[in-house]
């Protein structure tokens, strides 16, 4: 996906956080117009006035989806935000709630070896190609979203905290090859809490339960098959404060394959709070 190729509209499919925000703020600025399909209950609200052409729609109303896009004549698309799968497919009336479309439903009783991230994300795709419309890597358009390597906050981890983030980083990496989460809490080389279907904010706030005493360190890195189309990893001023209000000390994160949103801020933010954000090459 190059902006000098065409001027048809780009299709956003929007879940929830800063991140397609960002997106559509950069793809405007290049002239291009943006098609944006924002799940109900997740998508931020001011999408509707960011996009060219913008429509709701229920996450199980897939069907719906994808006739928006094409409506629109768009070809290509990109996934970005956060969806909470445990809040909202294991509710226990999750099919009233969902009101899922015959689509859906076809779709989700299809996947048969697993449920795991990356296979429902793969199989989307694969359903979305069937009707010509191709998911595509959204930092070819916004590269600089992609954090570089280095220590972005004043305050540098200490010896026994780097220690941490080496464990940690082992073991988010075979976490996430096994597709089961992006993030990990260590303290004094023994691990706390790793993230699973909560969610990095609710992992972070774990540790910070089993360790009152504070000090942590967490680590959020790209899976070793990280697919840069979909759920890569993000920080930002919410993950900022929720390591505070854990009482963690350091986020170390993978340089080039993390989003940092709202960077300068962000990273404000850190430093203000005490907070160490460290960024390595992997």
């Amino acid at each position: 996906m190059r902006p000098t190729e065409s001027q048809l509209p780009i299709g956003l499919l929007a879940a929830g956080g800063r991140l397609p925000l960002a997106f559509t703020e950069k793809v405007r600025s290049l002239g291009l117009p943006v098609v944006c399909v924002g799940l109900r209950h997740m998508a931020d609200p001011t999408l509707e006035q960011m996009a060219s052409r913008f429509y709701w729609c229920g996450l199980a109303r897939l069907n719906r989806m994808i006739r928006c896009f094409q409506r629109e004549g768009v070809r290509q698309l990109v996934m970005l935000g956060k969806v909470f799968k445990g809040d909202i497919m294991y509710h226990p009336w999750r099919f009233f709630s969902l009101l899922p479309d015959l689509r859906f439903l076809r779709f989700w009783y299809s996947i048969k070896r697993d449920r795991k991230d990356d296979t429902l994300m793969l199989a989307l795709i694969e359903e979305f190609a069937g009707e010509g419309l191709t998911f595509a890597d959204p930092f070819v358009l916004c590269p600089e979203l992609l954090v570089s390597p280095g220590v972005l906050t004043r305050r540098r981890p200490t010896p026994s905290e780097e220690k941490d983030v080496a464990l940690g980083w082992e073991v988010a990496k075979e976490m996430g090859r096994l597709d089961i989460g992006q993030s990990v809490s260590v303290k004094e080389l023994s691990v706390l809490a790793v993230e699973a279907v909560e969610g990095t904010d609710r992992a972070i706030l774990r540790a910070g339960e089993l360790c009152p005493m504070g000090g942590f360190v967490v680590v959020k890195v790209a899976k070793p098959q990280q697919d840069m189309r979909f759920d890569v990893p993000t920080i930002g001023c919410s993950t900022v404060e929720t390591i505070h209000k854990a009482g963690g000390r350091v986020i170390a994160i993978e340089a080039h394959k993390t989003i940092v949103l709202d960077q300068p801020q962000t990273v404000a933010l850190a430093d203000r709070l005490g907070i160490t954000i460290l960024a390595l090459a992997g």
